[in-house]
């Protein structure tokens, strides 16, 4: 079973749910990147999942 695709265009209407900014998105880990909580939200199913306590810390 494939992993269904994140829908780049969704990055449009999404911000981060901690700092309220722009994410990026990393197709090699499929995640949102928030560099300014340094936080990394994970995409299952090509469904993005906002949630702080599913979200993983970052090094930047």
């Amino acid at each position: 079973m494939s992993e269904t695709p994140f829908d780049t265009k969704m990055l449009e209407a999404l911000v981060c749910p901690v700092t309220q900014t722009t994410l990026s998105y990393d197709a090699e880990t499929q995640e949102l990147v928030s560099k300014a909580a340094r936080m990394a939200f994970p995409i299952r199913n090509g469904i993005p999942i906002m949630l702080i306590d599913e979200a993983r810390r970052l090094d930047l």
